[in-house]
């Protein structure tokens, strides 16, 4: 049986500084205006939070209360739901993003590469293990802000090859250059699906985030691109478009091999 098309979603929101409920609420609404039927809702980094050192203050358990929200926001619209949230497991903190099925089960990714130059480094374990979730015959894999600068831990390989490869971010207005292009060159070097979440407005630090948020096809180009301003997007991502460039364009073929090492440890992507 063919694959079916995908249609997916994108909130791009401004985030309330350290009010869990409060967002929680503005995303309800937001997600309550998707008014087609849709198999993948996205959230921002640190959605319920915005980008915040103080995870010995606002980390969640595992089993939090936005997990609980997003269990029933996926079950009421038979979605999956992600985005990351700050989790406290085993002693550790997490920026960690939930990967909720409309049956109210899980998987996790915490976020690999952890932006030093806000110290996120000192207060976070960094993840050892990429995702790569299979949904209504998609393969999808979810990364986390930073990440996207890091093409390696990006690449789409043949051990765990996906079809569409997303970002969830908080990602600030002064290095929106390198989040416009980092995002076409992610798309365009692994033939696959882009989509990238930002937030938007102003965190308690005066931060600006302009939002930017996107979803591109394989080739790089635009199939959807927001300015800064609260939104929420829905599209249809065609199975046979990606099927017909790969075989056009099969230039992951020729791509070089190799294995990933981090603390002398070998990292299966």
């Amino acid at each position: 049986m063919p694959v079916s098309d995908l249609t997916v979603s994108f909130v791009q929101s401004a985030t309330q500084w350290h009010d869990p409920a409060a967002n929680r609420a503005t995303l309800t609404a937001h997600i309550a205006e998707i008014s087609v039927p849709t198999d993948l809702i996205v959230l921002p980094e640190m959605f319920s939070t915005g980008f915040t050192m103080a995870a010995a203050d606002w980390a969640e358990p595992v089993e939090g209360p936005t997990l609980a929200w997003m269990r029933e926001l996926a079950a009421e619209r038979d979605a999956v739901v992600t985005g990351s949230v700050i989790t406290h497991d085993e002693g550790h903190y997490y920026n960690r993003l939930l990967w909720v099925r409309p049956d109210g089960t899980y998987s996790h990714y915490d976020k690999r590469h952890l932006f030093r130059m806000a110290g996120e480094h000192e207060v976070y374990t960094a993840g050892q293990q990429r995702l790569v979730e299979e949904w209504r015959g998609w393969r999808i894999c979810p990364l986390v802000c930073y990440d996207l600068r890091f093409p390696v831990w990006s690449r789409n390989d043949q051990q765990q090859p996906y079809d569409l490869l997303l970002y969830v971010a908080n990602w600030p207005a002064a290095r929106r250059t390198a989040w416009i292009t980092l995002l076409r060159a992610r798309a365009i070097e692994n033939l696959a699906y882009t989509m990238g979440v930002n937030c938007v407005g102003l965190d308690l630090n005066g931060q600006p985030y302009d939002g930017d948020s996107a979803l591109l096809d394989m080739k790089g180009e635009y199939l959807v691109e927001v300015g800064n301003q609260e939104t929420g997007i829905t599209r249809t991502l065609r199975r046979a478009d990606l099927e017909a460039y790969r075989c056009r364009f099969p230039a992951l073929l020729d791509a070089d091999e190799f294995e990933l090492r981090t603390s002398g440890e070998l990292v299966k992507l």
